[in-house]
């Protein structure tokens, strides 16, 4: 079950809330806890006892956690294990297959839905209770609510316990935050349906032509940045508007990185919430850049092949994790001085970069990326445009200027307007039937970061 299907917006959602709002407040942690494992199960059924067991191992080790770093190794490698094994096993093997030319598969595994989030998360909760003991759950329903919270259990922002422990101890009805997070939900929901989804028919549609120009992958690299970030950002408002609903206060995951006028401050932007774990759990243990240079420069391209790792078993995902790391060595070296003197040339500078970064994020099949890459600055002797090219251009231009325009601030700017707060809940009302119409017309509905 995905945040934008009829089947949770229009059940899921409301049996969930009236429920909620009418149990006493003893029982409010149990209704979610149990509609947050329906939820689950709904969509990885067999794979809900993995949860489970995660959620009570993790809990009743930390309750041994505190200043025993040997119990804290032990339950990290415990809580990477399953991560490993489900999302990386067939990675390893085709390498090693690659390598030694044998033939060693394994059966297709399915991974659990969210299991890079959950996985991140557990391990927070014992770094910090290592660190800090009253920092732990009061008991385990505190935990399996943490953990299992449907909001953001699939695809984050990665939440941790020390963050949200007042909002799962003290939390009360709060019609406001109701309202707000209801809002909230409906702009992610149109990020995802009107504009990631339409985005998407874009790019299969430019993918099925068989005569390629120079244009045509320029669109392409264009409609992957577009679809990349109003998906997932559009999913993180939907998730920071359902814990709203509910009294949870989750941190921002996106921050306008489109708009960023650099690839340090793009990272500051972009998925804000695993940059900050990396950066807190990875690059400070490791010494961060209170270092020599070499240790420095080795600590942050470790913690970017590991983001990139993070992101997909694939050789791209790791290139596409050192490619920034790397661009922000140099940055750091050379370039921040000049890009802080130059708004124009700075924002073309990363704009180009994050434009060639996604084509690396999407592209598995490294011949397949060579090409692409090759075509898009007109190194393969590539027309620059053809009929079929241009007519997508023009259906989609219109949809392609709407989408960089709300890349920007700008939807902060109309909320201000006078008239809006006047026409705000009908306007609001108007999206979500939009929405809600391409719903129902529409075949196409995937989340790409079910996959991570």
């Amino acid at each position: 079950m995905v945040f934008s299907s009829l089947t949770f917006i229009y059940y899921f959602l409301p049996i969930l809330l009236i429920l909620y709002f009418i149990f006493p407040t003893k029982l409010k942690s149990c209704i979610l806890i149990s509609m947050s494992f329906i939820f689950y199960f709904y969509g990885e059924g067999k794979y809900i006892l993995i949860l489970l067991f995660c959620s009570i191992f993790n809990y009743l080790l930390a309750k041994k956690v505190h200043n025993k770093k040997s119990i804290l190794i032990i339950g990290i490698i415990i809580n990477l294990l399953p991560l490993i094994y489900f999302k990386y096993t067939n990675f390893l093997l085709d390498n090693i297959n690659l390598i030694f030319n044998t033939k060693i598969y394994f059966k297709n595994l399915i991974m659990p839905i969210g299991i890079s989030f959950f996985t991140f998360q557990n391990i927070s909760y014992l770094v910090d209770v290592y660190k800090n003991k009253k920092e732990q759950a009061n008991n385990l329903f505190e935990y399996l609510l943490y953990i299992t919270f449907f909001a953001q259990l699939v695809a984050g922002p990665i939440v941790r316990f020390t963050d949200i422990k007042n909002d799962i101890q003290t939390r009360k009805l709060n019609f406001a935050n109701l309202y707000l997070g209801i809002k909230r939900f409906i702009i992610g929901l149109a990020k995802k349906v009107l504009i990631a989804n339409n985005i998407g028919v874009l790019i299969n549609s430019l993918n099925s032509i068989t005569d390629k120009t120079v244009l045509l992958y320029i669109l392409l690299a264009i409609a992957y940045t577009i679809q990349i970030y109003f998906d997932f950002s559009g999913y993180s408002d939907m998730a920071i508007g359902l814990g709203k609903m509910f009294n949870f206060n989750f941190m921002e995951n996106f921050n306008y990185p489109l708009s960023a006028k650099s690839i340090t401050d793009f990272w500051r932007r972009w998925h804000i919430s695993l940059s900050s774990w990396f950066k807190d759990y990875i690059y400070i243990p490791l010494g961060g850049n209170r270092t020599t240079k070499l240790k420095w420069f080795r600590n942050i391209l470790i913690v970017w092949a590991l983001t990139g790792l993070w992101h997909g078993a694939s050789w791209n995902f790791i290139i596409w994790g050192l490619y920034f790391g790397i661009i922000l060595i140099i940055e750091k070296i050379f370039l921040k001085k000049f890009l802080d003197k130059s708004k124009i040339i700075s924002r073309l500078y990363t704009t180009i970069l994050v434009l060639i970064s996604f084509i690396i994020f999407s592209i598995t099949d490294m011949n397949e990326l060579v090409v692409f890459l090759k075509s898009m600055f007109g190194l393969n002797h590539l027309p620059f445009a053809n009929f079929e090219t241009l007519y997508y251009l023009k259906s989609y231009l219109i949809l392609i200027i709407i989408s960089f325009v709300f890349a920007y601030p700008t939807f902060k700017y109309i909320e201000k307007n006078k008239i809006f707060k006047i026409m705000e809940p009908i306007l609001y009302l108007f999206i979500l039937i939009i929405s809600t119409a391409y719903l129902v017309d529409s075949t196409f509905n995937p989340f790409l970061y079910f996959r991570f």
